[in-house]
């Protein structure tokens, strides 16, 4: 179109254009049969690609963050209705649970990490971590389920990530979730608490 003017033959070859492209297209049994063997193609680079070393992680939320744990180093998941606080204690140690007869000191990350609190939570529900010789629980507001995740995806913090210390971190997956180290929990000095009330 030029102004009000329609160029009629010029409108007359896109339509013959977009018509014998319709034309070309394959049949519906061609076309399920080139999808067929696109698909199977697609199956077996799936098949051949390795995945890498992959973990098995224990989703949970806290404060409206996204955590992980490695399943390896947790013993189980459980509820708890009351609490016994400790005096004397770092504000990141939450107090004592009983834990079918064994009695557990909870921690809260959140505290542990010096991270702003946002907003209020259930906080119900523990991960018991437990090594060789130590054992104590994580605070929790929702348990996520099960699932495993490929250390290749895992990504260091961005720069300016004021959240857990590197140092405690495997790293952050694709979703934004932050997938702490475990081990470096279970062995931290900063847990035993060996304070005397005088």
């Amino acid at each position: 179109m030029s102004g009000n003017k329609v160029d009629w033959s010029e409108l007359h070859r896109r339509m013959e254009v977009v018509r014998a492209a319709l034309e070309a297209e394959p049949a519906p049994a061609e076309r399920a049969r080139i999808l067929k063997e696109r698909a199977r193609e697609l199956a077996v680079e799936t098949a051949r690609a390795d995945p890498g070393e992959t973990i098995e992680v224990v989703g949970f939320s806290l404060a409206h963050e996204i955590y992980a744990l490695e399943s390896a180093w947790v013993r189980e998941v459980a509820l708890i209705k009351e609490f016994t606080p400790l005096p004397c204690t770092p504000r990141f140690l939450l107090g004592l649970v009983n834990v079918r007869g064994r009695i557990l000191s909870v921690i809260d990350i959140k505290k542990f990490f010096d991270l702003p609190e946002k907003g209020l939570t259930d906080l119900n529900k523990i991960l018991v971590l437990r090594s060789e010789c130590v054992e104590f629980g994580v605070l929790a507001d929702t348990i996520l389920g099960v699932h495993t995740l490929a250390l290749a995806e895992l990504q260091p913090p961005p720069a300016g990530f004021s959240g857990v210390h590197e140092a405690y971190l495997k790293g952050i997956d694709r979703t934004g979730k932050i997938v702490l180290d475990a081990r470096r929990l279970l062995n931290d000095e900063r847990l035993l608490i060996r304070q005397e009330v005088g």
